[in-house]
């Protein structure tokens, strides 16, 4: 029995240090939804200025026809 005991004594030389790593995970998770949230909303703006563009340089044009696909039942 003595050489089990002095075979686990020493678990691990690393030590988890739990407020530090829920500091890190909430920092990185609010780092990460506040970058999804410019970057769905640059894809928005871009959309719009350039839309707002081709329609302002073209003056008087017709606007595209959308096509509606047939109805199947």
């Amino acid at each position: 029995m003595a050489t089990t005991e002095t075979m686990f004594t020493d678990r691990s030389d690393f030590d988890y240090d739990y407020e530090t790593l829920r500091t890190t995970g909430v920092v990185l998770a609010v780092v990460m939804f506040v970058s999804g949230i410019l970057i769905a909303l640059s894809k928005k703006f871009t959309k719009c200025v350039k839309s707002s563009s081709n329609s302002s340089s073209s003056g008087s044009q017709i606007p595209p026809k959308t096509e509606v696909p047939p109805q199947t039942v």
